[in-house]
């Protein structure tokens, strides 16, 4: 939590800044363009890693679907997850986070940039209408990351249980799913040190809807987590 602290004292002014200007773009939604929100979404991300000292090495970006909607599904560790994949994909995306999360101040107005959907773990029917709403968009050509796990627990490069509920939003959308092995992400803001750290990004091979449209959300959940472990053990070992 050292990193954690440190990044919020050493940024304070751009996080006013960026706490004004978010506020103003979220009261104002229809003055800018998706391009331009995620523009700044990316500044603010890209200011609380330098602060932070943390880099990011992303790899497998060619992978990543040319053109339409999809969902990415990586593992969870850390705060720094949604920030290594914000930083390192070009094109707009946006996330799903938990509704209490995303009340904290800066992530609230960087959700609120990136029209992301803020989830009750506690109201099923409100899940469904965000499942709902993610598949709708998705459909209509919007990237989302959802993270199937739901939360970390001082996990590290280890993986928690993935929830076939989460894939739901892909089966409706029927657009491609791709998932995402995250590395090292616990580290900036998991250990207490000012360390210069690097997290990994590695964008696997997409699976289209004609893949997986037989299976049940539980085959694809196991599926998606067992590319991602794979994924981590050949790296992790090759290290």
């Amino acid at each position: 939590m050292l990193r954690f602290y440190y990044v919020i004292i050493v940024s304070l002014p751009l996080i006013i800044y960026y706490v004004v200007k978010g506020r103003y773009i979220m009261r104002h939604p229809d003055k800018f363009s998706e391009d331009y929100c995620y523009k700044v979404a990316r500044n603010m991300v890209r200011m609380t890693l330098r602060n932070s000292h943390v880099s990011t090495k992303a790899f497998g970006t060619e992978n990543l679907p040319e053109e339409g909607g999809y969902i990415m599904f990586p593992n969870h560790q850390g705060k720094a997850d949604a920030l290594g994949i914000i930083t390192s994909h070009d094109k707009p995306c946006s996330i799903v986070i938990d509704i209490k999360t995303a009340k904290m101040i800066l992530t609230n107005e960087f959700i609120g940039i990136l029209k992301g959907i803020r989830l009750d773990k506690n109201d099923m029917r409100q899940q469904m209408k965000c499942i709902k709403q993610v598949a709708d968009e998705v459909k209509e050509g919007r990237r989302y990351i959802i993270f199937p796990e739901g939360g970390y627990n001082h996990n590290q490069n280890t993986l928690q249980e993935f929830m076939p509920g989460a894939f739901k939003s892909a089966v409706w959308s029927r657009q491609p799913i791709v998932p995402v092995a995250l590395i090292d992400s616990y580290k900036p803001y998991g250990i207490s040190s000012l360390k210069k750290v690097t997290m990994q990004v590695h964008y696997l091979k997409p699976i289209s809807y004609e893949e997986y449209k037989s299976m049940s959300t539980q085959e694809i959940s196991d599926m998606v987590k067992k590319m991602i472990q794979e994924k981590m053990d050949s790296v992790i070992t090759s290290t």
